[in-house]
């Protein structure tokens, strides 16, 4: 064989090489993949926007997250500001539209939001019925980035007020611990939409450190579950409106993220949670507290997982009967419990109980926010 054809030969390896390379997807360190976003096909660069409580600007206060104390609605005014500030740094960096949705969960039958004080130029979801934010809201052509403001570390992840989705649980993929934010990024990417901004503690800043292209704001620094360290509110505006507007900017460099499948799924039950009631079951892969199970993809992985923290969270029950004998209140209740517990075995017995009525059940009309 002539030189110039073994020549040609290798320019044509190399070639094909760094071909399938630059397409490969990069792989991240979280168990998924990094791949481009979907393009935009309407012409219009549309934002939605997360919301939590926890990793709000100006608040070290717990009990800030528990609707009906005062701290909780003083805390208000400071996620709306939050919000507001990535709003306007969105527009700023060429939104045509943005709608935020809340994430938070606080028992608020209105939105943790102030609505009346939220920037007019942006939507707040509301439905009908029920829904689930993180995992409903997802489809693809509607919107072209995500952003998730005020959230928090994962579970064991040494923030303030870590958890993730609940307390006492640890979600677990493809052997790596996630994040909320995480979540939101891997239901996202099922549509190749990227998540482009976060805001939070330093720890979560670290547990994100993967995403490259992510702009993310430090709000304050966890110095145990209960206290931070916050940063002067003025400064943490202004960077939330100025990373807004760089994440957008970049638009081009982000990167849609997605589990590798199928994905190894695993909730790891923490105190007081609890997925002990499970070991010995046929067919449940159970140990130290936490249950495997292959799902085929992100959506059935997530749905599996809140199956099991249904069953984790009656672990809780023991506070609750703590706090019954603390107060002496056992022996009264106990009475009360046994007596409805045997009715309702009686009832069923005897065959004066029936089961619910197939179809729709008649409920008040009410709006939902999200969780």
């Amino acid at each position: 064989m002539k030189l110039k054809h073994i020549f040609i030969l290798l320019l044509i390896f190399f070639l094909s090489f760094f071909s399938y390379a630059a397409e490969k997807p990069e792989t991240g360190n979280t168990g998924g993949i990094c791949v481009s976003p979907a393009p935009d096909y309407d012409g219009k660069i549309k934002i939605l926007i997360y919301y939590d409580m926890e990793g709000i600007s100006g608040q070290n206060d717990i009990k800030s997250l528990d609707l009906g104390n005062p701290e909780y609605e003083k805390i208000r005014h400071n996620l709306t500001a939050d919000v507001n500030a990535v709003i306007k740094g969105l527009f700023s960096g060429g939104a045509d539209e943005v709608d935020v949705v809340d994430a938070h969960g606080s028992g608020n039958r209105e939105p943790d939001i102030l609505l009346n004080q939220l920037d007019s130029r942006a939507r707040h979801i509301v439905r009908d019925k029920r829904f689930d934010p993180y995992i409903d809201l997802t489809e693809a052509g509607i919107y072209d980035a995500v952003a998730a403001v005020c959230m928090h570390s994962k579970t064991g992840g040494g923030g303030f007020a870590a958890h993730t989705y609940t307390i006492g649980m640890d979600w677990i993929l493809n052997d790596h611990s996630i994040t909320e934010s995480d979540i939101i990024a891997f239901s996202w990417g099922r549509v190749d939409v990227p998540l482009i901004l976060v805001s939070g503690d330093d720890k979560l800043k670290n547990q994100l450190s993967w995403m490259y292209w992510l702009e993310y704001v430090m709000v304050k620094t966890a110095k145990k579950a209960d206290d931070a360290l916050l940063l002067p509110l003025a400064d943490v505006h202004e960077e939330l409106y100025q990373a807004a507007g760089r994440a957008l900017r970049q638009l081009s460099r982000s990167k849609a993220v997605k589990p590798i499948t199928p994905i190894k799924a695993q909730l790891k039950a923490v105190h007081p949670a609890s997925l002990s009631s499970l070991d010995g079951v046929p067919g449940i892969n159970y140990q130290d507290n936490t249950v495997t199970f292959i799902a085929k993809d992100f959506k059935e992985a997530y749905k599996g997982i809140e199956v099991l923290i249904d069953v984790a969270s009656q672990g809780y029950n023991r506070i609750f009967m703590k706090v019954l004998r603390s107060q002496k209140l056992l022996d009264k209740v106990w009475p009360i419990f046994i007596d409805e517990w045997y009715k309702c075995w009686m009832d069923v017995e005897s065959g004066r109980w029936k089961p619910p009525a197939p179809g729709k059940k008649k409920t008040k009309k009410r709006k939902y926010y999200g969780f």
